[in-house]
């Protein structure tokens, strides 16, 4: 009995000294293990873990299993987790720099997306800062299209809908489209179509096939409203504790997902593009006359969003042009 007792305690002073020498951490990040993010966001996680030889274990939490997604920045920010992924745009109640890429018709190809970003970081960065976090890597999302459940032609085709809202950009643009915005988060998706709460939405290639679009809509108009993105964020006082090592080894494997994830998705979008046609989805070119009324309301959009901040979201636009 001794002797086992004394075993059990070597035991329990190890597992101790272990957690005292390794950092915990946990990454909530809001879709599930599917989607590119998240793949990345494992891949981050095990490059820090090598990196370090253990000392940081991030345990990445997706699907919003531990944290809601609106949830997340708060939750950073607060400590309640290390670090966290967000979709940047549900930010943008907080400062309108956080609205840079929900913009529709800003930036509607990968290499304009790319310049958008560099031009707002600085700005998306101070604003990160003064809310105790610290900006790590970005993985954008493939262009923005239209799902429903019937043709889209003109603007008209789609008046009355409910439409899904994620953000407050994409609420704003759903009553610019005389819609109802309907905020629906992503794990929710396929039940909100089948139930009636929303009729239609705009959002990647991606999400759609991850989420077996083709079971409750039929139709995907590629309008390429826009290209978003995810950003991951750090709790800074977390950060700051570190060693300049480790430190450095997060910021290595921040760049390297952040490559991974501007290369990984051109091939995303086109691949989740055909699987939505290979399921049965109708995808097709936008008519002319909806194209034009769209244009229209983002350049509303570009405005307003110009207004609410004309300094910060001046300085992004002039980088920008």
């Amino acid at each position: 009995m001794f002797k086992q007792l004394a075993t059990a305690t070597l035991m329990a002073g190890f597992f101790f000294t272990t957690a005292v020498n390794a950092a915990q951490w946990h990454m909530p990040t809001p879709y599930g293990d599917a989607n590119l993010p998240t793949k990345i966001a494992y891949e981050f996680a095990e490059d820090i873990k090598a990196g370090t030889n253990g000392d940081i274990a991030i345990t990445v939490h997706s699907g919003a299993s531990l944290v809601k997604h609106p949830e997340i920045p708060r939750a950073v920010r607060t400590g309640q987790v290390q670090l966290g992924e967000i979709f940047i745009g549900i930010m943008g109640n907080t400062h309108p720099v956080f609205k840079h890429d929900n913009i529709p018709f800003l930036a509607t190809s990968f290499e304009d997306a790319k310049r958008l970003w560099e031009a707002a970081k600085p700005e998306v960065e101070k604003q990160l800062d003064k809310e105790g976090m610290k900006l790590l890597y970005t993985v954008p999302w493939p262009a923005q299209s239209l799902y429903t459940k019937a043709p889209v032609n003109t603007m008209s085709d789609l008046e009355g809908l409910k439409m899904r809202a994620y953000s407050p950009s994409t609420s704003r643009l759903a009553d610019l489209m005389n819609t109802t915005p309907t905020t629906v988060q992503v794990p929710e998706i396929p039940q909100a179509f089948s139930t009636g709460i929303i009729d239609a939405m705009i959002t990647s290639p991606s999400t759609g096939a991850n989420g077996q679009a083709w079971d409750y809509l039929s139709h995907y108009t590629d309008i390429k409203a826009w290209i978003p993105k995810n950003v991951v964020v750090v709790n800074k006082r977390a950060f700051r504790r570190l060693s300049d090592e480790q430190r450095q080894v997060i910021l290595d494997a921040a760049a390297t997902a952040e490559a991974k994830g501007w290369e990984g998705v051109r091939v995303t979008a086109a691949e989740d593009t055909a699987t939505l046609a290979e399921n049965g989805i109708t995808v097709s070119e936008p008519s002319e006359q909806l194209m034009q009324e769209f244009q229209k309301i983002g350049d509303i959009m570009i405005q307003e969003w110009e207004e609410e901040a004309p300094k910060e979201v001046g300085a992004i636009l002039q980088n920008y042009r």
